[in-house]
């Protein structure tokens, strides 16, 4: 069966990183975007990460540009606007695709593991995936959806 310890991604600062290493913990994966009037959710995002970090809980973020040409920067530029606006400390990895040919091996898996709207494929910036300790897909979550919402799925994930 694979679970979210069989990939690995860059790191928005060029490391290649084993997802393994979040192996016990409960992991909130998202596609994100600096110039989307989603952005805000940085927020959000942040604040789960602040507010569960200590019981085994992280949040990955995954800047990508294939709606609407929403994060355009490197990732050195897109790095400096999360820290600077949003005061991000969880882990961003380097820029990827989502949908298509191009898609990165972890949102082909993630994809295929829980379909959304418009079936498999990522509908917008800011879709949320909840993985459990087990490295498994517990839920899937749709930009409108705000962090805080998820919340209670993440206790229960936890606990």
């Amino acid at each position: 069966m694979t679970t979210l310890q069989d990939f690995s991604a860059t790191s928005i600062d060029g490391q290649e990183i084993d997802l393994a290493d979040y192996r016990g913990q409960v992991v909130l994966v998202v596609n994100t975007a600096s110039q989307c009037g989603f952005t805000p959710q940085f927020e959000g995002l942040q604040a789960l990460h602040d507010s569960y970090g200590d019981r085994g809980f992280t949040v990955l973020g995954f800047p990508c540009d294939q709606f609407g040409h929403q994060d355009p920067g490197s990732d050195a530029e897109i790095s400096g606007f999360c820290q600077k606006n949003y005061g991000v400390s969880f882990p961003m990895f380097s820029k990827i695709e989502v949908n298509g040919d191009g898609a990165h091996p972890l949102y082909q898996w993630l994809r295929k593991e829980k379909g959304g709207v418009l079936g498999n494929n990522i509908k917008w910036n800011f879709t949320k995936f909840l993985i459990g300790k087990d490295g498994t897909v517990l839920g899937r979550y749709g930009s409108t959806t705000k962090p805080e919402k998820i919340r209670s799925d993440i206790e229960k994930a936890l606990a």
